[in-house]
Protein backbone atom coordinates (compact mmCIF):
# COMPACT_ATOMS: atom_id res chain seq x y z
CA UNK A 1 0.00 0.00 0.00
CA UNK A 2 2.85 2.28 0.89
CA UNK A 3 4.29 1.57 -2.24
CA UNK A 4 1.95 2.73 -4.75
CA UNK A 5 0.95 5.43 -2.44
CA UNK A 6 4.27 6.89 -2.35
CA UNK A 7 4.81 6.00 -6.52
CA UNK A 8 1.76 8.31 -7.19
CA UNK A 9 2.74 11.36 -5.08
CA UNK A 10 5.94 11.21 -6.66
CA UNK A 11 4.94 11.64 -10.20
CA UNK A 12 2.06 13.93 -9.28
CA UNK A 13 2.28 16.72 -12.36
CA UNK A 14 1.88 20.10 -10.87
CA UNK A 15 3.12 23.50 -12.94
CA UNK A 16 6.05 23.94 -10.97
CA UNK A 17 7.61 20.26 -11.54
CA UNK A 18 6.17 20.66 -15.47
CA UNK A 19 8.48 23.33 -16.15
CA UNK A 20 11.29 22.37 -13.61
CA UNK A 21 11.40 19.32 -15.43
CA UNK A 22 14.87 19.32 -18.14
CA UNK A 23 13.41 16.17 -20.25
CA UNK A 24 13.84 16.22 -23.81
CA UNK A 25 12.88 13.98 -26.36
CA UNK A 26 15.80 12.10 -28.45
CA UNK A 27 14.12 11.29 -31.40
CA UNK A 28 17.76 9.67 -32.60
CA UNK A 29 17.25 7.18 -29.76
CA UNK A 30 13.52 6.33 -30.44
CA UNK A 31 12.51 3.01 -29.24
CA UNK A 32 11.04 0.57 -31.59
CA UNK A 33 7.38 0.49 -31.84
CA UNK A 34 7.91 -3.08 -32.48
CA UNK A 35 9.01 -6.55 -30.09
CA UNK A 36 11.20 -8.42 -32.36
CA UNK A 37 12.83 -11.86 -32.09
CA UNK A 38 15.61 -12.29 -33.56
CA UNK A 39 15.39 -15.65 -34.58
CA UNK A 40 11.82 -16.35 -34.64
CA UNK A 41 9.47 -16.47 -38.18
CA UNK A 42 5.49 -15.48 -37.44
CA UNK A 43 3.29 -17.15 -39.01
CA UNK A 44 0.43 -14.81 -40.40
CA UNK A 45 -2.82 -14.84 -38.87
CA UNK A 46 -5.59 -14.25 -41.34
CA UNK A 47 -6.62 -10.97 -42.87
CA UNK A 48 -10.41 -11.54 -43.91
CA UNK A 49 -12.61 -11.19 -41.04
CA UNK A 50 -17.11 -11.64 -41.26
CA UNK A 51 -19.00 -8.64 -40.10
CA UNK A 52 -19.89 -9.02 -36.57
CA UNK A 53 -23.09 -7.10 -37.20
CA UNK A 54 -23.17 -5.82 -33.88
CA UNK A 55 -23.67 -2.21 -33.14
CA UNK A 56 -20.70 -0.32 -31.18
CA UNK A 57 -22.70 0.82 -28.81
CA UNK A 58 -24.05 -2.30 -27.69
CA UNK A 59 -20.96 -4.24 -27.96
CA UNK A 60 -19.61 -1.48 -25.62
CA UNK A 61 -22.25 -1.75 -22.88
CA UNK A 62 -22.53 -5.75 -22.85
CA UNK A 63 -20.92 -8.71 -22.04
CA UNK A 64 -21.29 -12.34 -22.96
CA UNK A 65 -22.37 -14.63 -20.02
CA UNK A 66 -20.06 -17.28 -19.65
CA UNK A 67 -22.80 -20.25 -19.44
CA UNK A 68 -22.81 -21.91 -22.87
CA UNK A 69 -19.27 -23.51 -24.34
CA UNK A 70 -17.94 -21.04 -26.64
CA UNK A 71 -14.49 -21.67 -28.27
CA UNK A 72 -12.83 -19.27 -30.41
CA UNK A 73 -11.14 -20.39 -33.24
CA UNK A 74 -7.98 -18.95 -35.57
CA UNK A 75 -10.19 -16.08 -37.26
CA UNK A 76 -11.82 -15.26 -34.37
CA UNK A 77 -8.81 -14.95 -32.10
CA UNK A 78 -7.47 -13.05 -35.17
CA UNK A 79 -9.92 -10.46 -35.16
CA UNK A 80 -9.76 -9.66 -31.57
CA UNK A 81 -6.00 -9.50 -32.00
CA UNK A 82 -6.34 -7.06 -34.66
CA UNK A 83 -8.93 -4.90 -33.38
CA UNK A 84 -7.57 -5.18 -30.14
CA UNK A 85 -3.69 -4.00 -31.32
CA UNK A 86 -3.42 -3.91 -34.93
CA UNK A 87 -2.29 -1.55 -37.56
CA UNK A 88 -4.82 0.23 -38.38
CA UNK A 89 -2.89 2.89 -40.50
CA UNK A 90 -0.06 4.61 -40.94
CA UNK A 91 1.46 8.30 -41.80
CA UNK A 92 4.78 9.48 -43.21
CA UNK A 93 6.42 12.38 -41.69
CA UNK A 94 9.96 13.57 -42.45
CA UNK A 95 11.79 11.17 -40.23
CA UNK A 96 9.97 8.11 -40.77
CA UNK A 97 6.36 6.39 -40.50
CA UNK A 98 4.24 6.12 -37.43
CA UNK A 99 1.85 3.17 -37.33
CA UNK A 100 -1.20 3.53 -35.60
CA UNK A 101 -3.01 1.01 -33.62
CA UNK A 102 -6.56 -0.14 -33.10
CA UNK A 103 -6.82 1.44 -29.49
CA UNK A 104 -5.74 4.62 -27.96
CA UNK A 105 -2.27 4.82 -26.67
CA UNK A 106 -0.34 7.47 -24.89
CA UNK A 107 1.85 9.78 -27.24
CA UNK A 108 1.79 6.46 -30.12
CA UNK A 109 4.51 4.75 -28.07
CA UNK A 110 2.52 1.41 -28.26
CA UNK A 111 4.22 -0.18 -24.68
CA UNK A 112 1.36 -2.67 -24.31
CA UNK A 113 2.42 -6.67 -26.04
CA UNK A 114 -0.12 -9.32 -26.43
CA UNK A 115 0.31 -12.73 -25.95
CA UNK A 116 -1.86 -15.92 -26.65
CA UNK A 117 -1.54 -18.85 -24.20
CA UNK A 118 -3.96 -21.85 -25.98
CA UNK A 119 -4.80 -25.28 -25.98
CA UNK A 120 -6.20 -26.56 -29.25
CA UNK A 121 -7.98 -24.33 -31.48
CA UNK A 122 -9.55 -24.74 -34.88
CA UNK A 123 -6.94 -23.55 -37.07
CA UNK A 124 -4.20 -23.19 -34.34
CA UNK A 125 -1.84 -25.52 -32.12
CA UNK A 126 -1.34 -25.74 -28.34
CA UNK A 127 0.94 -23.01 -27.43
CA UNK A 128 2.67 -20.06 -26.18
CA UNK A 129 2.63 -17.33 -28.86
CA UNK A 130 3.69 -13.66 -29.03
CA UNK A 131 1.64 -11.81 -31.57
CA UNK A 132 3.45 -9.79 -33.69
CA UNK A 133 1.44 -6.18 -35.40
CA UNK A 134 4.53 -5.56 -37.79
CA UNK A 135 3.37 -9.09 -39.40
CA UNK A 136 0.04 -9.31 -38.12
CA UNK A 137 1.24 -12.75 -37.02
CA UNK A 138 1.99 -15.22 -34.15
CA UNK A 139 5.30 -16.79 -33.52
CA UNK A 140 5.31 -19.74 -31.04
CA UNK A 141 7.47 -19.29 -28.09
CA UNK A 142 6.09 -22.34 -26.36
CA UNK A 143 4.98 -25.74 -27.92
CA UNK A 144 2.21 -27.51 -25.72
CA UNK A 145 -0.70 -26.47 -23.83
CA UNK A 146 0.58 -24.72 -20.51
CA UNK A 147 -2.90 -23.13 -19.55
CA UNK A 148 -2.19 -25.29 -16.34
CA UNK A 149 0.18 -22.81 -15.41
CA UNK A 150 -1.78 -19.89 -15.77
CA UNK A 151 -4.83 -21.76 -13.63
CA UNK A 152 -2.11 -22.19 -11.17
CA UNK A 153 -0.72 -18.93 -11.03
CA UNK A 154 -4.37 -17.17 -10.67
CA UNK A 155 -5.48 -19.48 -7.90
CA UNK A 156 -7.75 -21.53 -10.46
CA UNK A 157 -9.30 -18.17 -11.18
CA UNK A 158 -12.86 -19.73 -12.76
CA UNK A 159 -12.96 -18.08 -16.18
CA UNK A 160 -9.33 -18.80 -16.76
CA UNK A 161 -9.69 -22.67 -15.61
CA UNK A 162 -12.31 -22.76 -18.32
CA UNK A 163 -10.75 -20.71 -20.94
CA UNK A 164 -9.31 -22.22 -24.13
CA UNK A 165 -6.99 -19.25 -24.66
CA UNK A 166 -5.99 -16.39 -22.52
CA UNK A 167 -4.49 -13.30 -23.84
CA UNK A 168 -1.83 -11.74 -21.14
CA UNK A 169 -0.90 -8.35 -21.80
CA UNK A 170 2.68 -7.13 -20.82
CA UNK A 171 4.08 -4.00 -20.41
CA UNK A 172 7.36 -2.30 -21.84
CA UNK A 173 9.25 0.04 -19.27
CA UNK A 174 11.35 2.00 -21.60
CA UNK A 175 9.16 2.67 -24.57
CA UNK A 176 6.58 4.86 -22.76
CA UNK A 177 9.23 6.36 -20.70
CA UNK A 178 11.14 7.55 -23.57
CA UNK A 179 8.90 10.40 -23.31
CA UNK A 180 7.31 9.96 -20.21
CA UNK A 181 10.10 8.92 -17.31
CA UNK A 182 8.67 7.78 -14.55
CA UNK A 183 5.22 8.65 -15.02
CA UNK A 184 4.72 5.80 -17.45
CA UNK A 185 3.87 3.15 -14.96
CA UNK A 186 0.37 5.09 -14.97
CA UNK A 187 0.32 4.55 -18.32
CA UNK A 188 0.18 1.26 -17.89
CA UNK A 189 -2.86 0.77 -16.81
CA UNK A 190 -3.99 3.66 -19.45
CA UNK A 191 -3.06 2.24 -22.36
CA UNK A 192 -3.74 -1.35 -20.97
CA UNK A 193 -7.29 -0.76 -20.37
CA UNK A 194 -8.25 1.39 -23.55
CA UNK A 195 -6.93 -1.51 -25.43
CA UNK A 196 -9.37 -3.98 -23.16
CA UNK A 197 -11.95 -1.68 -24.28
CA UNK A 198 -11.91 -2.89 -27.83
CA UNK A 199 -10.72 -6.63 -27.09
CA UNK A 200 -14.20 -7.03 -24.65
CA UNK A 201 -15.91 -5.33 -27.68
CA UNK A 202 -14.90 -7.42 -29.87
CA UNK A 203 -15.24 -10.51 -27.83
CA UNK A 204 -18.63 -9.50 -27.16
CA UNK A 205 -18.96 -8.90 -30.72
CA UNK A 206 -18.30 -12.23 -31.31
CA UNK A 207 -20.35 -13.91 -28.98
CA UNK A 208 -17.59 -14.50 -26.20
CA UNK A 209 -17.13 -14.34 -22.84
CA UNK A 210 -14.20 -12.34 -21.69
CA UNK A 211 -12.97 -11.63 -17.92
CA UNK A 212 -10.25 -9.47 -17.37
CA UNK A 213 -7.99 -11.07 -14.81
CA UNK A 214 -5.40 -8.67 -12.66
CA UNK A 215 -4.45 -11.20 -9.58
CA UNK A 216 -1.90 -13.63 -10.69
CA UNK A 217 1.45 -15.03 -9.41
CA UNK A 218 3.39 -12.33 -11.40
CA UNK A 219 6.91 -14.44 -11.60
CA UNK A 220 5.08 -17.26 -12.91
CA UNK A 221 3.50 -15.30 -15.88
CA UNK A 222 6.74 -13.59 -16.36
CA UNK A 223 8.86 -16.91 -16.73
CA UNK A 224 6.09 -18.30 -18.44
CA UNK A 225 6.44 -15.54 -21.30
CA UNK A 226 10.24 -15.80 -20.89
CA UNK A 227 9.97 -11.86 -20.02
CA UNK A 228 13.36 -10.16 -19.03
CA UNK A 229 11.55 -8.08 -15.93
CA UNK A 230 13.83 -5.34 -15.74
CA UNK A 231 12.54 -4.23 -19.37
CA UNK A 232 8.87 -5.87 -19.57
CA UNK A 233 6.60 -7.06 -17.03
CA UNK A 234 2.82 -8.96 -17.35
CA UNK A 235 -0.04 -6.65 -16.15
CA UNK A 236 -3.37 -8.36 -16.74
CA UNK A 237 -4.57 -11.45 -18.56
CA UNK A 238 -8.10 -11.80 -20.53
CA UNK A 239 -9.63 -15.19 -20.51
CA UNK A 240 -11.42 -15.58 -23.66
CA UNK A 241 -14.33 -18.25 -24.74
CA UNK A 242 -15.20 -21.29 -22.18
CA UNK A 243 -15.09 -24.74 -22.00
CA UNK A 244 -16.67 -27.38 -20.19
CA UNK A 245 -13.67 -29.03 -19.42
CA UNK A 246 -11.65 -27.32 -16.71
CA UNK A 247 -8.03 -27.27 -17.29
CA UNK A 248 -6.36 -28.88 -14.43
CA UNK A 249 -4.01 -26.45 -12.57
CA UNK A 250 0.10 -27.44 -12.89
CA UNK A 251 3.06 -26.47 -10.90
CA UNK A 252 5.68 -28.15 -13.49
CA UNK A 253 9.20 -25.59 -13.37
CA UNK A 254 8.93 -24.01 -16.55
CA UNK A 255 12.35 -23.83 -18.91
CA UNK A 256 13.85 -20.81 -19.80
CA UNK A 257 14.08 -19.83 -23.66
CA UNK A 258 16.26 -16.75 -23.07
CA UNK A 259 14.91 -15.84 -26.41
CA UNK A 260 16.76 -13.02 -28.11
CA UNK A 261 15.40 -9.48 -29.39
CA UNK A 262 16.29 -6.89 -31.41
CA UNK A 263 16.81 -3.70 -28.82
CA UNK A 264 14.42 -1.44 -28.77
CA UNK A 265 16.72 1.59 -28.87
CA UNK A 266 20.78 2.28 -28.99
CA UNK A 267 20.29 3.07 -24.97
CA UNK A 268 18.08 3.00 -22.27
CA UNK A 269 17.26 5.36 -19.52
CA UNK A 270 16.23 3.19 -16.44
CA UNK A 271 13.63 4.39 -13.79
CA UNK A 272 14.47 2.79 -10.73
CA UNK A 273 11.00 3.74 -9.20
CA UNK A 274 8.78 1.94 -11.84
CA UNK A 275 10.29 -1.20 -11.52
CA UNK A 276 10.49 -0.88 -7.70
CA UNK A 277 7.02 0.25 -7.55
CA UNK A 278 6.01 -2.79 -9.72
CA UNK A 279 7.94 -5.27 -7.92
CA UNK A 280 6.03 -3.95 -4.51
CA UNK A 281 2.60 -4.71 -5.93
CA UNK A 282 3.53 -7.97 -7.47
CA UNK A 283 2.25 -11.26 -5.95
CA UNK A 284 4.47 -13.61 -4.94
CA UNK A 285 2.31 -16.64 -4.23
CA UNK A 286 -1.22 -18.21 -4.69
CA UNK A 287 -2.14 -17.32 -1.10
CA UNK A 288 -1.52 -13.74 -1.82
CA UNK A 289 -4.08 -14.47 -4.94
CA UNK A 290 -6.57 -16.16 -3.15
CA UNK A 291 -6.39 -13.31 -0.24
CA UNK A 292 -7.31 -11.01 -2.98
CA UNK A 293 -10.13 -12.55 -4.49
CA UNK A 294 -11.75 -13.24 -1.11
CA UNK A 295 -11.42 -9.34 -0.36
CA UNK A 296 -14.29 -7.18 1.03
CA UNK A 297 -15.13 -4.76 -2.14
CA UNK A 298 -15.76 -1.15 -1.65
CA UNK A 299 -19.71 0.14 -1.39
CA UNK A 300 -20.98 2.53 -3.64
CA UNK A 301 -20.63 5.70 -2.32
CA UNK A 302 -23.35 7.60 -0.09
CA UNK A 303 -21.77 11.14 0.02
CA UNK A 304 -24.23 14.45 0.64
CA UNK A 305 -25.59 15.76 -2.00
CA UNK A 306 -24.30 18.84 -3.30
CA UNK A 307 -27.07 20.50 -6.02
CA UNK A 308 -29.53 19.85 -8.64
CA UNK A 309 -29.64 16.59 -9.88
CA UNK A 310 -30.71 15.95 -13.43
CA UNK A 311 -31.06 12.93 -14.45
CA UNK A 312 -29.06 11.19 -17.86
CA UNK A 313 -31.55 10.98 -20.97
CA UNK A 314 -29.98 8.40 -23.51
CA UNK A 315 -30.74 8.17 -26.70
CA UNK A 316 -33.07 4.60 -27.07
CA UNK A 317 -31.27 1.72 -29.51
CA UNK A 318 -33.65 3.09 -32.40
CA UNK A 319 -31.65 6.38 -32.68
CA UNK A 320 -27.98 5.25 -32.60
CA UNK A 321 -25.92 4.67 -35.35
CA UNK A 322 -26.20 0.67 -36.04
CA UNK A 323 -22.71 0.64 -37.16
CA UNK A 324 -20.92 -2.59 -36.31
CA UNK A 325 -18.06 -2.08 -33.15
CA UNK A 326 -15.28 -3.19 -35.77
CA UNK A 327 -16.18 0.03 -38.14
CA UNK A 328 -16.01 2.13 -35.06
CA UNK A 329 -12.62 1.10 -34.38
CA UNK A 330 -10.91 1.62 -37.61
CA UNK A 331 -12.67 5.22 -37.37
CA UNK A 332 -11.36 5.96 -33.84
CA UNK A 333 -8.16 8.13 -33.96
CA UNK A 334 -7.21 10.75 -30.98
CA UNK A 335 -8.75 13.99 -31.87
CA UNK A 336 -6.03 16.98 -31.76
CA UNK A 337 -8.49 20.52 -31.54
CA UNK A 338 -11.59 20.41 -31.18
CA UNK A 339 -14.14 23.32 -31.99
CA UNK A 340 -16.25 24.72 -29.96
CA UNK A 341 -19.47 23.30 -31.57
CA UNK A 342 -21.53 22.05 -28.88
CA UNK A 343 -22.83 17.98 -28.16
CA UNK A 344 -26.15 17.03 -26.96
CA UNK A 345 -27.08 16.48 -23.33
CA UNK A 346 -28.78 13.43 -24.92
CA UNK A 347 -25.51 11.91 -26.58
CA UNK A 348 -23.55 12.88 -23.30
CA UNK A 349 -25.72 10.95 -21.46
CA UNK A 350 -25.15 7.62 -23.80
CA UNK A 351 -21.69 7.89 -23.47
CA UNK A 352 -21.83 7.88 -19.71
CA UNK A 353 -24.24 5.59 -19.61
CA UNK A 354 -23.24 2.76 -22.43
CA UNK A 355 -19.57 2.96 -20.70
CA UNK A 356 -20.11 3.02 -16.91
CA UNK A 357 -22.29 -0.18 -16.95
CA UNK A 358 -18.92 -2.26 -15.64
CA UNK A 359 -17.33 -5.29 -17.66
CA UNK A 360 -16.26 -8.68 -16.43
CA UNK A 361 -13.06 -8.56 -14.02
CA UNK A 362 -12.02 -10.15 -11.20
CA UNK A 363 -12.08 -7.07 -8.94
CA UNK A 364 -15.63 -6.23 -10.28
CA UNK A 365 -18.55 -8.01 -8.14
CA UNK A 366 -22.07 -7.04 -8.72
CA UNK A 367 -23.71 -4.54 -7.24
CA UNK A 368 -20.13 -3.04 -5.95
CA UNK A 369 -19.15 0.31 -6.84
CA UNK A 370 -16.27 0.66 -9.71
CA UNK A 371 -12.86 2.39 -8.27
CA UNK A 372 -13.02 5.36 -9.61
CA UNK A 373 -15.85 8.03 -9.43
CA UNK A 374 -16.38 10.58 -12.42
CA UNK A 375 -16.63 14.51 -12.48
CA UNK A 376 -17.34 16.95 -15.27
CA UNK A 377 -16.58 20.18 -16.71
CA UNK A 378 -19.02 20.65 -18.89
CA UNK A 379 -18.17 23.65 -21.23
CA UNK A 380 -20.57 23.02 -24.06
CA UNK A 381 -23.82 21.03 -24.18
CA UNK A 382 -27.18 21.51 -25.39
CA UNK A 383 -29.81 21.07 -22.37
CA UNK A 384 -27.19 20.86 -19.87
CA UNK A 385 -25.73 24.35 -18.23
CA UNK A 386 -21.77 24.70 -18.02
CA UNK A 387 -20.28 24.10 -14.81
CA UNK A 388 -18.82 20.92 -12.78
CA UNK A 389 -20.72 18.04 -12.22
CA UNK A 390 -20.39 15.03 -10.30
CA UNK A 391 -21.82 11.58 -11.85
CA UNK A 392 -23.66 9.25 -9.84
CA UNK A 393 -23.18 5.96 -11.61
CA UNK A 394 -25.50 4.01 -9.26
CA UNK A 395 -28.84 6.34 -9.77
CA UNK A 396 -27.72 7.91 -13.35
CA UNK A 397 -27.96 10.97 -12.36
CA UNK A 398 -25.59 14.17 -13.02
CA UNK A 399 -25.15 16.36 -9.76
CA UNK A 400 -24.41 20.21 -10.36
CA UNK A 401 -21.18 21.31 -7.84
CA UNK A 402 -20.79 24.84 -9.28
CA UNK A 403 -22.37 26.44 -12.17
CA UNK A 404 -20.59 28.69 -14.67
CA UNK A 405 -18.45 28.99 -17.69
CA UNK A 406 -14.69 26.44 -16.91
CA UNK A 407 -13.10 26.83 -19.97
CA UNK A 408 -10.23 28.52 -18.81
CA UNK A 409 -9.92 26.07 -15.72
CA UNK A 410 -10.10 22.98 -17.83
CA UNK A 411 -7.37 24.52 -19.78
CA UNK A 412 -5.35 24.68 -16.81
CA UNK A 413 -6.20 21.38 -15.52
CA UNK A 414 -5.52 19.50 -18.37
CA UNK A 415 -1.88 20.44 -18.26
CA UNK A 416 -2.20 23.70 -19.95
CA UNK A 417 -3.31 22.38 -23.62
CA UNK A 418 -6.54 23.76 -25.09
CA UNK A 419 -7.90 20.49 -25.90
CA UNK A 420 -9.90 20.03 -22.56
CA UNK A 421 -10.73 24.09 -22.50
CA UNK A 422 -12.43 23.78 -26.11
CA UNK A 423 -13.86 20.49 -25.63
CA UNK A 424 -17.65 20.05 -24.82
CA UNK A 425 -17.50 18.19 -22.34
CA UNK A 426 -14.49 16.81 -19.91
CA UNK A 427 -14.32 13.48 -17.77
CA UNK A 428 -11.74 12.80 -14.81
CA UNK A 429 -11.93 9.74 -13.47
CA UNK A 430 -10.97 9.76 -9.41
CA UNK A 431 -10.22 7.64 -6.69
CA UNK A 432 -9.97 7.41 -2.76
CA UNK A 433 -6.74 5.98 -3.43
CA UNK A 434 -6.49 4.99 0.73
CA UNK A 435 -9.96 3.80 0.69
CA UNK A 436 -8.91 1.76 -1.94
CA UNK A 437 -5.60 0.37 -1.25
CA UNK A 438 -6.88 -0.08 2.67
CA UNK A 439 -9.13 -2.63 0.71
CA UNK A 440 -6.91 -4.33 -1.63
CA UNK A 441 -3.54 -3.43 -0.76
CA UNK A 442 -1.11 -1.90 -3.15
CA UNK A 443 -2.41 -4.32 -6.10
CA UNK A 444 -5.76 -2.31 -5.71
CA UNK A 445 -3.42 0.63 -7.45
CA UNK A 446 -3.14 -1.20 -10.44
CA UNK A 447 -6.64 -2.35 -11.02
CA UNK A 448 -7.59 1.52 -10.31
CA UNK A 449 -5.73 2.57 -13.56
CA UNK A 450 -6.39 -0.06 -15.24
CA UNK A 451 -10.47 0.62 -14.63
CA UNK A 452 -10.00 4.03 -15.95
CA UNK A 453 -8.31 3.00 -18.76
CA UNK A 454 -11.11 0.58 -19.92
CA UNK A 455 -13.83 2.88 -18.73
CA UNK A 456 -12.03 5.69 -20.48
CA UNK A 457 -11.50 3.27 -23.85
CA UNK A 458 -15.39 2.62 -23.65
CA UNK A 459 -16.08 6.50 -24.13
CA UNK A 460 -13.17 6.58 -26.73
CA UNK A 461 -15.55 4.29 -28.64
CA UNK A 462 -18.90 6.04 -27.74
CA UNK A 463 -18.32 8.92 -28.89
CA UNK A 464 -16.78 7.83 -32.05
CA UNK A 465 -20.30 5.99 -32.50
CA UNK A 466 -22.14 9.23 -32.04
CA UNK A 467 -20.36 11.34 -34.55
CA UNK A 468 -18.04 13.04 -32.81
CA UNK A 469 -14.32 12.95 -31.03
CA UNK A 470 -12.32 12.05 -28.27
CA UNK A 471 -8.39 12.12 -26.65
CA UNK A 472 -7.13 11.06 -23.24
CA UNK A 473 -4.96 13.42 -21.61
CA UNK A 474 -3.01 14.41 -18.41
CA UNK A 475 -3.47 16.63 -15.75
CA UNK A 476 -2.25 18.70 -12.97
CA UNK A 477 -3.19 16.30 -10.27
CA UNK A 478 -3.59 18.08 -6.95
CA UNK A 479 -5.45 20.97 -8.74
CA UNK A 480 -7.81 18.36 -10.44
CA UNK A 481 -8.95 17.48 -6.71
CA UNK A 482 -8.90 21.06 -5.48
CA UNK A 483 -11.13 21.99 -7.95
CA UNK A 484 -13.89 19.69 -7.69
CA UNK A 485 -13.72 19.86 -3.55
CA UNK A 486 -15.22 19.68 -1.28
CA UNK A 487 -17.22 17.06 -2.72
CA UNK A 488 -13.93 15.21 -4.01
CA UNK A 489 -11.83 15.71 -1.01
CA UNK A 490 -9.42 12.88 -0.27
CA UNK A 491 -10.18 11.40 -4.10
CA UNK A 492 -6.82 11.43 -6.36
CA UNK A 493 -6.93 11.96 -10.20
CA UNK A 494 -6.49 9.06 -12.07
CA UNK A 495 -7.38 10.23 -15.68
CA UNK A 496 -9.01 12.52 -17.78
CA UNK A 497 -11.04 11.92 -21.52
CA UNK A 498 -12.51 14.84 -23.63
CA UNK A 499 -15.25 15.15 -25.75
CA UNK A 500 -16.46 17.01 -28.86
CA UNK A 501 -16.45 18.00 -32.12
CA UNK A 502 -13.58 17.69 -34.30
CA UNK A 503 -12.05 21.12 -35.51
CA UNK A 504 -12.89 21.42 -38.86
CA UNK A 505 -9.81 22.38 -41.97
CA UNK A 506 -10.33 25.79 -43.00
CA UNK A 507 -12.33 27.02 -39.63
Amino acid sequence: MAAALQYHEATKHSPMSVRMNAHHLDFANQPLPFKIYSNLSPFKLPQEFPQTGIAALSAIAESIRPEMASVPDLSALAQILYFSAGITRARKYPGGQIYFRAASNTGALYEIELYVVCGDLDGLQAGVYHFSPAEFGLRKLRDGDHRGLLVAATAQELSVTHAPATIVCSANYWRNAWKYQARTYRHFGWDNGTLLANMLAMATARHLPAKVVTAFVDDQVNRLLDLDTEHEVAFSLVAIGKQGEPVRSSSVAIETLQLQTVPLSGSERDYPLMRETHLALSFASADEVRKWQTSSTPQPASGTQAGQRIPLAPLEDDEISKDPIEHIILRRGSTRQFSNEPISFAQLSTVLERSSRGFPADFHRPGHALFNDMYLIVNAVDGLAPGAYYFDREERVLELLKEGNFRAEARFLGLEQDLPGDAAANVFFMADLTRILGIYGGRGYRAAQLESGVLGGKMYLSAYALGFGATGLTFYDDEVTRFFSPHAEGQSAIFLMCFGHKLRSGK
